[in-house]
């Protein structure tokens, strides 16, 4: 497969990495669009979140909950947004599931 995200996760491209279990993996985008922007991946592969499935919809939970503890030790107290794109259409660039975390300054809505 050629995945972008898959071959970050494996550790063939390096990456920024934030925080690391066995099945998630957090780092720091390389083209950030705030002063705090990082991206929480599956290390499995979903494309999309039309992929969800009941069977692996726990990678969901652990990642709300992975990004809950990270904003806490990157004392984001003033608050964050969490992005998710699905599709062309929804502005999905990577096809791997895949959460933005932007903060540090005021966010703007709508976004686009």
């Amino acid at each position: 497969m050629d995945c972008l995200f898959c071959k970050i996760a494996a550790g063939e491209i390096p990456s920024n990495k934030i925080y690391e279990d066995d099945r998630v993996l957090a780092f720091h985008d390389i083209d950030p669009k705030a002063p705090v922007h990082f991206l929480v991946i599956p290390k499995e592969h979903i494309a999309c979140a039309d992929e969800i499935t009941p069977e692996n919809s726990s990678i969901v939970a652990h990642v709300f909950a992975v990004i809950a503890k990270i904003a806490k030790e990157l004392d984001l107290k003033g608050g964050y947004r969490i992005v998710n794109n699905c599709g062309v259409d929804g502005g999905q660039t990577v096809g791997h599931l895949h959460f933005h975390v932007l903060a540090g300054r005021q966010l703007a809505w709508p976004p686009g």
